[in-house]
């Protein structure tokens, strides 16, 4: 009879639970990066904005290694219930034509949410380098082919990845240096130890006095730098790399969660504040609808795959 009644109060309480609008407990959001970098800072105003919105705490777990792959696989096994999230960058549709051994499946593995906000990284060098524009840089990298060092987030990384488009749009070598997140990354070419990056707005806005801008990497110039040319302007026709941000759920995540979750992300992100915040780390919002987000996923996967195969990158 205990037996029995056991069950029944275990039953209840399962039901209850299942009962319970959603989210009735904090979300966790895995940044698949280091603390301090560009996709951690944005993670950081979600955690806040959205919090606020649903009423819940947003967790925020830094697990970073493999060109994002990692933190990436534990929210691709997790369960799919709308409280284990995945922040991901332009990164995630590029590890997987340069990672041979994956825990996942990029697009087949997740229930796309919504895209977070976009924006263009900036090529900077430090002074040591001698250089004042791109035609300059091209020339000094021409003349010591592999000699001098650019700086990334990882290899793998949408850092890697525009910085391995340049080199071969500009028929130039680099030798590239990779660290464990664009933090770590832009500290030793602040320090000079590595000559130049392609950074985050608010790395290269946060340091225009010791660092110098040379190019964006998008088609339109940026409006926080609107006396830097794009690369396109500077020599390098053609050149455009767009740096997006959005946030997944695990593959199973039912519909009503996800749309829940997509709603309250575009009302989160549409004051006036969070517009400036996000615009302060270096994105503009960009919402989409899980639809759009995975038709961008799977065109972009087949773009940067062209890229890694054009550019002959690894992750060496």
């Amino acid at each position: 009879m205990k037996t029995i009644l056991a069950a029944l109060a275990l039953a209840a309480f399962a039901l209850d639970a299942a009962a319970q609008p959603y989210p009735s407990h904090p979300i966790k959001v895995i940044v698949p990066f280091g603390p301090g970098g560009f996709t951690d800072v944005v993670a950081r105003i979600l955690q806040k904005e959205l919090g606020e919105t649903i009423g819940q705490p947003i967790v925020i777990e830094n697990k970073s290694g493999a060109g994002s792959t990692i933190g990436t696989a534990a929210v691709a096994k997790a369960e799919p219930d709308g409280y284990t999230l995945v922040m991901i960058s332009t990164t995630h549709v590029i590890s997987p034509h340069l990672y041979r051994q994956m825990q996942y499946d990029p697009i087949k593995d997740f229930a796309p949410v919504t895209k977070l906000g976009e924006g263009p990284y900036v090529l900077v060098v430090h002074p040591s380098l001698g250089v004042n524009s791109v035609a300059e840089l091209i020339a000094k990298a021409k003349a010591n082919p592999g000699k001098i060092d650019f700086a990334s987030s990882g290899n793998g990384s949408s850092q890697h990845l525009v910085g391995a488009l340049f080199q071969t749009m500009a028929g130039v070598k680099l030798n590239h240096v990779p660290y464990k997140g664009s933090s770590t990354a832009m500290n030793d070419v602040i320090a000079g130890t590595v000559k130049l990056s392609f950074v985050g707005m608010p790395n290269a806005l946060a340091n225009l006095s010791r660092l110098k801008a040379l190019g964006v990497t998008t088609l339109k110039r940026s409006p926080d730098l609107p006396n830097v040319p794009t690369l396109d302007e500077a020599g390098v026709k053609g050149f455009d790399a767009t740096i997006w941000l959005a946030l997944l759920a695990p593959a199973g995540t039912p519909r009503d969660i996800v749309m829940k979750l997509n709603a309250d992300v575009a009302k989160a992100l549409s004051t006036p504040e969070a517009r400036k915040l996000m615009r302060s780390a270096g994105v503009d919002v960009a919402t989409s609808t899980p639809e759009e987000l995975g038709a961008l996923m799977q065109s972009d996967l087949d773009r940067w795959g062209k890229v890694v195969k054009e550019t002959g990158a690894t992750v060496n």
